[in-house]
């Protein structure tokens, strides 16, 4: 008993030093085996699922990867998606846009059923040693984060093309999975009418490389701060700095905590510069943002 004392104090300690100090701590006091995971077609709950109840659905696996976020190789115990996606949803998810995956920390994933389609996912739910189910990121400054309650890993070792992506359409602290499209989710992300092709590009890249942590009038992750509403980050930001803090934002802000733009990734440059040009463009369309649901 008063070791269970000593930790709960241990904590209500450590909480309220995040508070004070403004860093977000992984979630410390969730049981992840009752903790339920919502999973939903658009706005309706079909399910929720406890980890204990999903070891009933599918049967799970021990799968080695290469884990972008420590750059080593890693075994995880998880569950294969499709699988997962035909208990819970039946063959409905097949004919959806987009999966959004919500995470605890904020993060907000949107992912084409079609990369479903093409490479194998899975949800993994613990080490593969019993180990805690927790990562050193290097790619935010060597935060330690807690990965549960699911953490959406990819069967990359012998895909180049998901080594490429880096550390994108990997959400971990899932607490919910929803069919949707994207117009329907995200309605004031899309580009300006008759925008130019770099900055549709640009909106393509913004999509996959950014808005799972970044808001634009009011839409998008919340793990990171809003970008185009009521001023645009183009507005208080130099291009030439802006280029750097997406490439490296270590070189503008010491700890900072956001992983620049994957070494790995082809035509980085090229990329960073149309990402800006759509940063620009949305400048000109904004919207006030709009109560999100985050679950």
């Amino acid at each position: 008993m008063s070791n269970q004392i000593s930790r709960s104090f241990q904590n209500i300690f450590l909480t309220f030093a995040a508070i004070c100090s403004g860093v977000c701590l992984p979630a410390l006091a969730f049981s992840q085996s009752n903790f339920g995971i919502e999973f939903k077609d658009k706005d309706k709950i079909v399910k929720i699922l406890t980890l204990s109840d999903l070891a009933t659905e599918v049967t799970a696996v021990s799968l080695k990867i290469f884990e972008i976020h420590e750059k080593k190789d890693q075994i995880y115990k998880a569950y294969p998606v499709r699988a997962l996606f035909d208990k819970t949803f039946g063959k409905k998810w097949l004919k959806a846009e987009e999966i959004v995956f919500v995470s605890t920390d904020g993060y907000q994933a949107s992912i084409p059923v079609t990369k479903f389609l093409s490479h194998d996912a899975y949800f993994a739910f613990a080490h593969d040693d019993d180990s805690p189910f927790t990562m050193t990121n290097i790619l935010q400054n060597n935060e330690v984060v807690q990965l549960g309650p699911l953490y959406l890993i990819w069967d990359n070792m012998k895909s180049k093309a998901l080594l490429k992506e880096g550390a994108s359409d990997m959400p971990y602290q899932v607490k919910s999975i929803q069919l949707t499209t994207f117009a329907t989710r995200f309605p004031n992300l899309s580009p300006p009418a008759k925008a130019s092709a770099e900055v549709q590009r640009g909106f393509l890249y913004f999509r996959k490389y950014c808005m799972a942590c970044h808001m634009i009038n009011g839409e998008g992750g919340g793990k990171a701060p809003e970008l185009n509403y009521p001023t645009s980050v183009v507005e208080y930001i130099k291009p030439e700095y802006l280029t750097r803090w997406i490439e490296n934002p270590s070189s503008i802000r010491h700890n900072s905590l956001m992983p620049g733009l994957a070494q790995e990734i082809p035509d980085r440059t090229k990329i960073t510069k149309e990402i800006i040009a759509y940063l620009k463009a949305m400048s000109t369309t904004k919207r006030s943002p709009k109560h999100q649901d985050m679950r």
